[in-house]
């Protein structure tokens, strides 16, 4: 059912009731929280759609007309519902914002997260976070299935189904222990990558889906050498340090120990391995409240 175009807005309705109420225009716009002339203006508008004088002027102030009384009784009951709904939404956002589910791949969550979570905090502290972290396709499956507000992934494609937006960049290198062979070099071929096995991580991921698919553009059936598949960043690092074999890792999850020399990087010669770090939700359903609010601070 649609309501017909003389059915006035509410502010008008509401503004009527505060007149009568208080007795003047003025003290009602003050009430209101608008100026004379807008109050003025807003009841010449409830006229003209009502087609009937609904107030009276005079020199202590305004009252109904009869039409007005009447307009007035019926519009009592449609304001007063109009605040329980306005409560009711309230509480609806008050729930929203009381909690925030976050899932995020394990390069965002390790080096991206904790900065942004800071940042969050100082905006809605009230707000209780949880992160879970997992690969990319962990990620997407949570946000699929509504049990993540927001996620973070490394992939370089999302389903259709769902919605991103680029919110950081990184790069994947190349790291060896100080002691191998490459350690005198600063770069590689893709030819040297070809017949190298190396550490990966598990399927899902988004570090090694990026990467096989880069490899895969210059050498379309090429197929990965695995000499171990681990499920944590932090085991590879360890296991490439230790000398098992190289690894291919993102720039930001290598920082410390590319600091202080515990590992070494080396960027791949005609190889593109930059990558987005991109935000997902639903398709249809942008971010809101604190999930708004994280992924603007993400998007810096």
């Amino acid at each position: 059912m649609s309501l017909s175009p003389r059915v006035p807005d509410l502010a008008a309705l509401d503004l009527l009731l505060s007149v009568i109420e208080l007795g003047s225009l003025g003290r009602a716009a003050r009430a209101h929280g608008i100026s004379q002339p807008s109050a003025s203006s807003r009841m010449h508008y409830l006229e003209q759609l009502v087609g009937v004088p609904v107030l009276e002027r005079t020199s202590l102030g305004s009252k109904p007309t009869a039409a007005g009384a009447l307009i007035a009784e019926w519009a009592r009951d449609v304001v007063d519902a109009a605040a329980r709904l306005d409560a009711g939404i309230d509480t609806l956002r008050t729930q929203r914002d009381s909690r925030l589910q976050v899932a995020a791949s394990q390069t965002v969550a390790e080096y991206l997260f904790p900065k942004w979570l800071m940042a969050l905090r100082s905006r809605t502290p009230d707000t209780s976070i949880a992160l879970e972290s997992g690969n990319s396709a962990d990620v997407t499956r949570l946000v699929l299935e509504g049990r993540a507000d927001i996620g973070f992934v490394e992939s370089p494609s999302v389903p259709p189904d769902l919605e991103s937006h680029v919110v950081a960049r990184d790069r994947l290198i190349v790291v060896i222990p100080p002691g191998h062979r490459w350690a005198r070099r600063t770069a590689l071929t893709v030819d040297d990558l070809v017949d190298t096995p190396l550490i990966y991580r598990e399927s899902g991921s988004g570090t090694r889906i990026s990467f096989e698919r880069a490899m895969r553009r210059v050498i379309p059936d090429w197929e990965p050498k695995v000499m171990l598949e681990l499920s944590s960043t932090t085991a590879i690092k360890t296991a490439v340090a230790g000398g098992l074999a190289p690894a291919v890792l993102s720039s930001l999850a290598v920082a410390s120990e590319l600091a202080d020399g515990v590992l070494l990087s080396l960027t791949v010669t005609g190889l593109d391995l930059d990558r987005p770090l991109r935000a997902i939700w639903p398709r249809g359903q942008r971010p809101t409240g604190p999930a708004r609010d994280l992924y603007a601070i993400a998007r810096g």
